[in-house]
């Protein structure tokens, strides 16, 4: 089939993408050619020649940030400027759609968290007014909704209400809904009576993934370790809900001077770097500043070089040196730094973080040390230092967990998954 991808922003680092990239890679080996038309390409995925740019579909144009705006965070009294808007810049969108349709001869539509989350109002109304008028076969991909996210998406106006009520998620004849945990599958249903089918975030486990090679295999010493350190990597951006200090405290109780938390992410999403100044404040307080390391500035998702010409690692890299990882999130829609680790062989300490862990990913028996509400037991402590210092130990576990994990978060069963979900004869 000829499948069109509709997203806002593709080749990035953020969630929503990377899975694309996925999806995008199986859909292809399984004989179907993929189209984009996105707002922004941070780089060409599958060709120039597959590939539309439309401005206005990024979230960053001057119709998105307008509308979310006048939407969400500064609404005027009267929405009616808006609403015209909306309707207008819609009919726009649905129209590029509409033609991108005819001239790449367009099968069925992949719509990217575009129909689910509300962060670009006049592109998903301009998808659902293609689909609608044209009765085009869709898959959503919905990443999240607008009752995950507090009161983001709170607005005064009745009005937009309604489109949010009616558009985010998308509830058209001909639609499948596609969702990445258990509980968000429960929550569509509850909500909107719209049925789907949970599709997990998955890793390629047939591909050499976190292992040490002739690039990296310096990692430890570019930073000044010695090589009798035990490395424990926090492989996670700097935001509040990773629970970071959770793992700060574990360093601290461990009381062990070779082990070495390596904390790999930027705070870049951290406001006003609020959360950093906690971390950094709480290292000064119980004196480990020899023991806790931010890497941010030597390690990417990709390698490369630094401005100074020196390496970047990738995240890779990072995970190939670890002796364990931690991941004390309170929360995430899935968890792709779990399966991360679990393809490069690494043993991982783990909070029961809402609402996904248990269900979709704790229960299917993955040996992890596992807290709960981030309390760090003297029992979890000493699991975890038995863990470290025995790398016999990491392995068996490593072993263990890397084939739960195969089995269950693999492109494999992405593949199966995406064969239900595109099956033409099922819309």
């Amino acid at each position: 089939m000829r499948i069109g991808i509709i997203i806002g922003r593709i080749g990035d680092v953020d969630g929503v993408a990377l899975e694309t990239e996925k999806w995008i890679e199986v859909l292809q080996r399984m004989g179907h050619e993929i189209f984009i038309m996105s707002g922004r390409f941070k780089r060409s995925i599958v060709g120039e020649k597959n590939e539309t740019i439309v401005p206005s579909l990024s979230f960053f144009s001057p119709q998105c940030e307008w509308e979310q705006k006048r939407a969400f965070f500064y609404p005027d009294e009267d929405p009616s400027m808006l609403i015209n808007h909306l309707e207008y810049e819609s009919d726009i969108v649905a129209i590029q759609i509409f033609k991108w349709m005819l001239k790449k001869k367009i099968d069925v539509i992949l719509s990217e968290n575009a129909s689910a989350l509300p962060c670009h109002l006049s592109m998903g109304m301009g998808i659902k007014k293609a689909v609608e008028r044209t009765g085009i076969p869709l898959v959503t991909h919905d990443h999240d909704f607008a009752w995950e996210r507090g009161d983001r998406y709170k607005t005064p106006h009745k009005p937009i209400r309604e489109i949010i009520d009616t558009t985010f998620p998308i509830n058209s004849k001909g639609v499948k809904h596609a969702v990445i945990n258990t509980p968000a599958k429960h929550e569509l249903r509850k909500m909107v009576n719209i049925d789907s089918i949970v599709v997990p975030n998955v890793m390629d486990f047939n591909e050499p993934y976190g292992e040490i090679d002739n690039y990296n295999s310096d990692l430890l010493q570019h930073f000044g370790f010695k090589k009798n350190i035990i490395p424990m990597f926090q492989i996670t951006r700097i935001v509040r809900r990773k629970g970071i200090e959770t793992a700060i405290e574990l360093v601290d109780r461990l009381n062990d001077n070779r082990i070495r938390l390596i904390i790999t992410g930027s705070a870049a999403d951290d406001e006003r770097f609020g959360y950093y100044k906690v971390l950094k404040e709480m290292i000064s307080q119980r004196k480990l500043e020899d023991k806790v390391h931010f890497a941010h500035h030597h390690i990417s998702p990709f390698r490369g070089k630094s401005y100074d010409g020196g390496k970047i690692y990738s995240l890779s890299d990072a995970y190939a040196h670890s002796a364990a990882c931690t991941y004390f999130s309170t929360y995430e829609g899935f968890g792709n730094a779990f399966v991360e680790c679990i393809l490069a062989k690494k043993p991982i300490f783990v909070n029961n973080y809402k609402p996904v862990y248990w269900p979709d990913i704790g229960s299917k028996g993955f040996k992890t040390v596992m807290l709960e509400d981030n309390n760090l037991t003297d029992d979890a402590v000493e699991e975890a230092r038995e863990i470290l210092t025995k790398p016999d130990l990491q392995k068996e576990i490593a072993e263990y967990n890397f084939n739960l994990g195969k089995k269950h978060f693999s492109y494999e069963v992405l593949e199966e998954k995406l064969s239900e979900l595109f099956d033409m004869k099922a819309f």
